[in-house]
């Protein structure tokens, strides 16, 4: 198997859920230790890694806003839900002699640089793994649209999307054991289908910028590795030529 890399530089979007184990909330150590040496695989074989964590295990901003929390409110509630997971992730990172940057673009100094896109940029030319939180800054904008904004900040050649099934379904593939799983789509295929690969603002930003979509399971083992080899299963979200 080669170990050239399929891309130089990458954004891993984690949704909360992927921390989380198989508990019903919070972060898992087992399963943040996992991760973090899924990332660290693909930075041995020269991968630059920039990361954005959803907070959905321990606080959903659109939940929140149904119980009555004022939206914004909510919304700021949940982008610190993603430090508390980007710390974590970063412990376990460090635990395992990875140089790790959290940034997060709610200024919290004691705990996190600054988010700055040049400064970003030269942790990770540097080697270091590079942990977006607190979503944009913004309410009102998903962790996935985040992480389509950060990767086009980044140069990334790709966004990864690291769920618990090994790509993109016509149907639950928990629950469903006739869905079919697609090897390619467009962009507009994903919206014209609503196949919830990601919230329509971050297709369209990856679309805009041409920044491919790749969509692969981050709970089995070496998937990580075997998708940036060349070697995984995975469903790849790009520009049709006809596009």
């Amino acid at each position: 198997m080669s170990s050239e890399p399929k891309y130089k530089r990458v954004l891993l979007k984690l949704s909360g859920e992927a921390l989380m184990g198989d508990g019903a909330y919070g972060i898992d150590p087992d399963t943040v230790e996992r991760v973090s040496t899924a990332i660290k695989q693909a930075t041995e074989i020269g991968t630059e890694v920039c990361v954005v964590c959803g907070g959905g295990n321990i606080f959903r901003g659109l939940k929140g806003a149904a119980q009555g929390i004022d939206r914004t409110t909510a919304d700021h509630m949940g982008m610190l839900a993603t430090v508390m997971n980007a710390l974590a992730l970063q412990n376990a990172l460090e635990q395992q002699d990875v140089d790790t940057r959290v940034l997060s673009a709610i200024p919290m100094a004691n705990v996190s640089e600054p988010y700055i896109r040049r400064r970003a940029i030269r942790h990770l030319e540097k080697g270091r793994v590079v942990i977006f939180a607190a979503g944009t800054g913004n309410p009102f904008f998903t962790t996935d649209t985040a992480a389509a904004l950060r990767a086009a900040e980044m140069n990334c050649n790709a966004l990864l999307k690291g769920t618990q099934v090994d790509g993109v379904y016509d149907a639950d593939p928990k629950t469903n054991p006739d869905a079919v799983r697609y090897d390619e789509l467009t962009y507009m295929d994903v919206l014209r289908q609503d196949l919830k690969v990601m919230d329509a603002s971050a297709i369209s930003l990856s679309r805009e910028n041409n920044i491919p979509i790749v969509v692969f399971s981050i709970h089995t083992d070496n998937g990580l590795l075997d998708m940036l080899t060349g070697q995984g299963i995975c469903t790849v979200v790009k520009e049709s030529d006809a596009e």
